[in-house]
């Protein structure tokens, strides 16, 4: 699917799923912005993607409005106007729920939901404008997650955020449908990935997580980072040109799954 002449935004984009969903646009044509906290890690991916396409990092605290309006405003500078967001910044925690602290529970909603909203909003207005001068639509893409419908004790704040980013992903599709605005969301299951992107899993080390992924997802697996970034391409592309206000749930068929499969190994 061809990104040709689009200007895209992946927020987290400097390691993992975002990165992964950058390197699959830019190698569909798209020119990119990665932002992020990481500017070792950004430098690092745009060093990597440039071969490919024209790609810049900003660096940008999606919970922070100034940050987010001076991100938006060097990718306006640099490359035009906005066709395609991808909210895919994100923080987990593991931490007991009775001895969670005030401040992490913040900490998860700041930047897992608020970031999405500001983000979201920002380039919404500009998508909006571009449309009543006669441009295409935009679209945006939310990164949710299975815990956003399945829960786990030791990530409360994690799951509270991810079900705000469903409910918020609908809000804003109906918003701005008017406008020809297509936002869509990702809920990946378990992923496989390190800091590069490439999907070198962490599990295919540990076999005790292996086991634990095996018995909770019927095709017996984690997902590929690769994965997730091919559905992003396809919610961007004109082939989802019908699709609003839906979470896509990539979780190798673990939200059917009512118990555990039978592993394989011994």
């Amino acid at each position: 699917m061809s990104l040709q002449n689009k200007v895209a935004i992946v927020t987290g984009g400097a390691s993992g799923i975002g990165l992964a969903i950058a390197r699959r646009f830019v190698t569909d044509g798209a020119q990119l912005v990665i932002a992020d906290v990481d500017e070792k890690a950004g430098a690092e991916a745009v060093e990597t993607l440039s071969p490919y396409g024209s790609v810049k990092f900003v660096s940008c605290d999606v919970a922070e409005r100034l940050d987010v309006r001076n991100m938006i405003a060097a990718t306006t500078t640099a490359f035009g106007d906005i066709d395609i967001l991808v909210n895919a910044a994100g923080l987990m925690q593991d931490v007991d729920f009775l001895e969670m602290e005030e401040d992490e529970f913040d900490r998860m909603m700041r930047v897992n939901l608020k970031g999405q909203f500001l983000c979201g909003q920002t380039v919404a207005r500009l998508m909006v404008e571009a449309v009543a001068a006669g441009k295409s639509a935009g679209t945006i893409v939310n990164l949710s997650s299975i815990s956003a419908v399945v829960a786990m004790p030791r990530q409360a704040g994690y799951c509270a955020s991810k079900g705000g980013v469903d409910q918020l992903t609908k809000a804003m599709a109906l918003a701005l449908a008017p406008h020809g605005i297509r936002v869509n969301a990702i809920g990946p299951g378990t992923v496989n990935f390190d800091a590069s992107g490439d999907g070198n899993g962490h599990a295919n080390g540990d076999r005790a997580l292996r086991h634990k992924v095996a018995a909770r997802t019927p095709l017996g697996r984690p997902g590929e980072p690769k994965e997730i970034a091919a559905i992003a391409a396809f919610l961007v592309s004109d082939e989802a040109s019908y699709l609003t206000g839906q979470t896509i749930y990539a979780d190798g068929g673990r939200l059917a799954l009512n118990l555990t499969m039978p592993s394989g190994e011994a």
